[in-house]
Formats: C-alpha cells, sequence, structure tokens
C-alpha cells in the first residue's frame, strides 16, 4: 500500500507545476456555465497528453467531457467544474475544482492497473447555472451509469470532510400586466411591477411560518421601464432551499402560492421558468469521507475535531444529485482567504494565491489515496461492488 501510494504522490509530484499553471490559467480566463469552451479544452488536452482516453462534448454538451484510464473493476469518477460566476470571474474556486481533479485523476491513473482501478476525470458544466445543474443533464444521459464512486473537492475557508449540501429549487419569476400612461390613464393598465411586489411581502410573511433551516431568496430582474409607464412586465430570480428534497417540495408550494398571489391580487399573468429539475440534497458517504479526511490529515490539513462544530454553512450543488445515485463525497479544501468567503471578489483574488495552489496540491494526493484505499479495503470495496 505504502509502495503503491507513494508511486500515486510522486506522480503528481512531477505534474504539479503544470497543474498549477492550469489553474491559473482557468482563473484568468473566467467562463460561465455552458460557455466553458477554453477550460474544457485545455483540461482535456492535459489528460489526453498524459494517456488518458478522452471524449469531448458528451451527452450532448459541447463542454462536458470524459477522461478515462486504467481497467480495474472499481470505477471511480472525479468531478471537474469549471465555469465561473457571472461579474466574479472565479469566486467559487472552480478553477482550483478543475485542476484538482485532473491531478486526482492522474495520480491515481498511474497506479490504476496495480490497485484494480478504472478512473474518470468527468468534465461536468455549468454547477453555477442553478436552472439546469450540468451534473443533473450528465446523469439523466447516462455519464455516471456504470461507475461506483464519484467524488471532488471543493475550495472554503476550511477543511470539512462533509460539508452540509441541502436541497434548492432555482425558478425566473416573470408577471406580464398592461402598460399605460401612469399618470393620464392609470386605470387601464394592469401593474406587473405591483404583483412582484405583492409575492414579494407575502414570502416576507410567509417566513414566520418556514423552518429554521429553510431559505427563501432572490431578486428583482425587471422591475418597469419609465416610471410613468405602468409596468407591463416585471421578473426576478429566486431560490427556496431546504434540508432535502421532501422538505424543499413542501416550502417550494408555500412560495409558489406567494407567486399566484401577486397574480391573483392585480390581474397579471405569471409565469415560471426552472424549478422543475431541483438540486437535491448530498449523501455522504460516510466510509468515503472518513478515509479521504485520513488522507488529508497525513498532508498536514486540519478537521474540526471529534464533538466539534462543523464551520462549513449549508450550500446547494447539482453533486447532491449525484450522491443519490452512487456513493460520493464533497469535501471542502481550505485555503488561506478569511475574512473572504465563497462567491465574493475577494474570494476570487484568494482561488490564484499559492495558498489555493497548495489546496490544489493537497486535494489531489488526498483524493488519489483515497481511490487506492477504496480500490484495495476489503469491506468498504465489497459494498461499492456489490459482492
Amino acid at each position: 500500500m505504502e509502495k503503491i501510494k507513494k508511486a500515486s504522490k510522486d506522480k503528481i509530484d512531477r505534474h504539479r507545476e503544470a497543474l498549477e499553471n492550469l489553474s491559473r490559467r482557468i482563473h484568468s480566463n473566467p467562463e460561465i456555465g455552458y460557455e466553458e469552451e477554453k477550460a474544457s479544452s485545455w483540461l482535456g488536452e492535459y489528460l489526453d497528453q498524459v494517456g488518458f482516453e478522452v471524449e469531448s462534448g458528451i451527452c450532448d454538451l459541447p463542454t462536458a467531457f470524459r477522461a478515462t484510464k486504467g481497467s480495474g473493476p472499481l470505477h471511480i469518477i472525479v468531478c471537474a467544474e469549471y465555469d465561473a460566476l457571472p461579474g466574479l470571474g472565479h469566486a467559487c474556486g472552480h478553477n482550483v475544482i478543475a485542476a484538482t481533479a485532473v491531478g486526482a485523476g492522474i495520480g491515481a491513473a498511474a497506479v490504476a492497473d496495480d490497485a484494480g482501478l478504472k478512473v474518470t476525470v468527468l468534465g461536468t458544466p455549468a454547477e453555477e447555472v442553478l436552472r439546469s445543474g450540468g451534473k443533473i443533464h450528465l446523469l439523466e444521459n447516462g455519464a455516471f451509469d456504470g461507475a461506483h464512486v464519484a467524488m471532488m473537492t471543493h475550495p472554503a475557508p476550511w477543511d470539512v470532510a462533509t460539508w452540509p449540501i441541502v436541497a434548492a429549487a432555482f425558478m425566473e419569476v416573470h408577471y406580464e400586466g398592461k402598460s399605460a400612461h401612469a399618470a393620464g390613464f392609470p386605470e387601464q393598465g394592469i401593474n406587473a411591477a405591483d404583483a412582484l411586489t405583492i409575492a414579494q411581502t407575502s414570502i416576507g410573511l410567509l417566513r414566520q411560518h418556514l423552518r429554521s433551516t429553510d431559505r427563501v431568496h432572490g431578486m428583482v430582474t425587471n422591475g418597469g421601464d419609465a416610471f410613468n409607464i405602468i409596468p407591463a412586465h416585471s421578473s426576478a430570480d429566486y431560490a427556496v432551499r431546504a434540508r432535502n428534497l421532501q422538505e424543499l417540495d413542501d416550502v417550494y408550494e408555500k412560495v409558489l402560492r406567494c407567486f399566484e398571489a401577486g397574480a391573483l391580487a392585480t390581474g397579471s399573468k405569471l409565469k415560471l421558468v426552472g424549478g422543475d429539475k431541483p438540486f437535491a440534497h448530498l449523501e455522504h458517504d460516510l466510509d468515503i469521507a472518513t478515509l479521504y479526511q485520513k488522507n488529508a490529515e497525513a498532508l498536514g490539513r486540519k478537521f474540526p475535531a471529534l464533538g466539534e462544530s462543523n464551520p462549513a454553512t449549508p450550500v446547494s450543488t447539482d453533486m447532491g444529485n449525484v450522491s443519490l445515485k452512487l456513493p460520493t463525497i464533497h469535501p471542502a479544501i481550505g485555503i488561506d482567504c478569511l475574512p473572504a468567503v465563497n462567491h465574493q471578489p475577494e474570494f476570487t483574488e484568494a482561488c490564484a494565491t499559492d495558498s489555493a495552489m497548495q489546496a490544489l496540491y493537497d486535494g489531489s494526493v488526498a483524493m488519489a489515496w483515497t481511490m487506492i484505499d477504496l480500490a484495495v479495503e476489503g469491506k468498504i470495496k465489497e459494498r461499492l461492488l456489490g459482492i
């Protein structure tokens, strides 16, 4: 085991500089979801150069790819995210995630045949496109079929093996009314902006009756064109979150009634776009998460001690949907960024620092070692293979 793990780490060591350059290159060229042409191309090209069998544009997604190496019975997928946030660039560290997935894949593939592994680096676009997460599309079109485990690491202000991931539904809200002169003929108009105001007020009053773990938040994207015209159109983007899909269904129906109330009160027509493919809560495989933490700690990473509170706050990701299909881990890997946190401009800057590059390296090695452990640990391997 020690010999195999050393060979894996040595392989990553030889690629470390190139992986860091790849991460910084993606960081300097941010692309939003489903438009990650450069990032997906660079990642696929590098994996091809190191001997992976690479398929581009899989599942009818031009910026998705599959890169596979090894012929062992245990098939493990490492997910690479690489889309950026509109206006913020890589404020969620997907440049680090992508290069880390490549590093872990290279490290595990170097010993795949000896360890009994088949390793796939799966390029998963558009995690930040909340109404249509790329992994949901890939799941529906078979990209995860035949795999036994899925994993990735995600930059954050701290190391946590089991980041709390909650269910979420995301939607566009559109009201259609009727324009009119706001002073001369207001009675001729139907105010779509008022419909949205009523919905927002209803949601505010609803909060008293929501669980403390529920979240409802949104932003107005169109409130009208001019103050002297009754707004004929209004729109907003909204998110609804809950601990799991069952609780999400409950709060979603309550919020939907608030939107319907706005239409009913004003006579506007309501149209919802999205919400039908929610992000699921993530069910961590605790056996695999424990192995990952042990390997990361061997590299000097510090995790909350037993009994300490988890510093990570709930977020949502389409990796949750993957976890409901096959055993999955999604640990947070710490970078030196505080007080900055994910989705802030300062976090964008932090994701190109030496600390972020150290997280890239540690995450690559820890995941590669975890894959090796899974291939040789008898009980866990038997469970994953169903034997």
